[in-house]
């Protein structure tokens, strides 16, 4: 069994070299460990949705992550990250999975306001379904992890929903970019009114003490998103007004396949959900 999951693995590492579309690992992930609650109102739009997944093993009340996945602000779709919350709730997490208003529907900050509004609902009625709002975290993969990066820095965006970063108990950030101007990508650039990007728009401009203590992995071999530059650079500033920050990049991982490897077919690729894992549960 082993040797078969190395090859499905081995031929998903193919599939997704260079890709960041990871909806076809969904397939493959059980379909067990967790209770689904699906197509929740967060907000009044068609985007405004999230589906909540209930571990399976009973606690008193389990720790919380809201996950924002990725897609350069112009595509993706919770039901891709299926993987993600199984490899969680499995291990006891509650997961949220949040879509979000993309690009050209919004621009920057717009789709803040609607993570901002899923954060809000999760930390209100989260309770109501096993989870506990005192160990709530952030999480998210490449432009996701922007997001979550945004919303755990800039006290502005929470407190347009009457809260503040002081809810968030840590943040994990999955190749983020923390710090993009002048924005590069083509795709990009429209949502961050380039060349006008406002530099309130960089997670790294709104570093300070206090913040909520972050994870921060990143690929090595990344060429989509600068492990050096982003990673590297935020992990850097946190340090030096001391917010706690925990750092690892990982060898033979691509900027797809480092949220890939939260799934099982990837799984011996790295220790990112062990990392995820002990990060929510210390």
């Amino acid at each position: 069994m082993r040797a078969l999951r190395r090859v499905i693995g081995l031929g998903l590492m193919v599939m997704l070299a260079g890709c960041s579309r990871l909806g076809l690992i969904d397939w493959l992930t059980p379909d067990r460990g967790y209770h689904l609650v699906a197509g929740i109102d967060y907000g009044q739009g068609p985007r405004q949705q999230l589906d909540l997944y209930q571990p399976s093993t009973p606690l008193p009340a389990h720790p919380v992550v809201v996950f924002f996945y990725g897609g350069s602000w112009n595509s993706g779709q919770r039901g891709d990250y299926r993987f993600v919350a199984q490899a969680l709730a499995s291990r006891g997490i509650l997961v949220a999975v949040a879509d979000y208003r993309l690009y050209p529907q919004v621009r920057y900050p717009a789709f803040l306001d609607d993570n901002a509004q899923a954060v809000a609902w999760v930390y209100r009625h989260v309770a109501e379904y096993g989870g506990n709002p005192q160990r709530l975290f952030l999480m998210g993969h490449s432009s996701g992890a922007y997001n979550a990066a945004m919303l755990a820095l800039d006290p502005a965006r929470l407190a347009a929903v009457g809260l503040s970063p002081a809810i968030i108990k840590g943040w994990i950030g999955l190749a983020g970019p923390y710090d993009f101007l002048p924005v590069e990508d083509k795709e990009v650039r429209p949502v961050f009114f380039y060349p006008d990007s406002p530099v309130d728009s960089q997670p790294i401009n709104h570093v300070q003490a206090g913040a909520p203590p972050a994870l921060l992995l990143a690929a090595n071999s990344d060429s989509f998103v600068n492990p050096v530059r982003n990673t590297g650079g935020l992990a850097r500033r946190l340090r030096e007004v001391g917010v706690p920050v925990r750092v690892r990049y990982f060898d033979h991982l691509n900027h797809a396949t480092l949220v890939g490897a939260m799934a099982w077919p990837l799984a011996w690729l790295a220790p990112v959900r062990d990392e995820v894992v002990g990060f929510v549960s210390q």
